[in-house]
């Protein structure tokens, strides 16, 4: 007797709680717009002056519970003034430009095939030695007018 009793009581304890969720788990829900421009969402009706849509909860898409990390916008990066000259030169003369560039990789492919080189000074116009420091420089120096002057193709 006392165990049809507890079985009796565990099943109207469940008839009670599924009769009861359903009305939270699929409910009608009234959207409206009221005369200031505010919209309303509630799940009883509106009055009578309100035009209402109704929507139900079963069809609404829930959506991600938290916060979404902002993410840093990257500014392009600022042009450096030998860049605005180089593309002022490639804007106003082409050939200037390609002549640069044809010049510059030259001189790029004799400075990395040879190790003694000479240089004329503007004073005097005999030639001097080259150090190892000075056609390191000249490297990078042509180095960057090929990335200023050349298409990139």
């Amino acid at each position: 007797m006392l165990m049809k009793t507890n079985l009796s009581v565990v099943f109207l304890g469940f008839v009670c709680l599924v009769l009861l969720t359903q009305p939270v788990l699929a409910g009608a829900i009234y959207t409206w717009v009221d005369k200031n421009g505010v919209t309303h969402y509630s799940q009883q009706p509106p009055t009578q002056e309100q035009q209402a849509q109704q929507l139900n909860s079963n069809d609404l898409e829930p959506s991600k519970i938290g916060y979404i990390a902002p993410v840093k916008k990257e500014a392009p990066p600022e042009m450096s003034e030998s860049e605005k000259s180089a593309a002022l030169i490639k804007e106003k003369d082409a050939k200037q430009a390609e002549a640069i560039c044809e010049n510059a990789k030259h001189n790029l492919d004799v400075l990395t095939t040879h190790t003694k080189l000479t240089r004329q000074e503007n004073s005097n116009k005999e030639p001097v030695a080259m150090t190892e420091e000075e056609r390191q420089a000249a490297i990078t120096e042509n180095q960057q007018r090929i990335t200023l002057f050349c298409d990139k193709k």
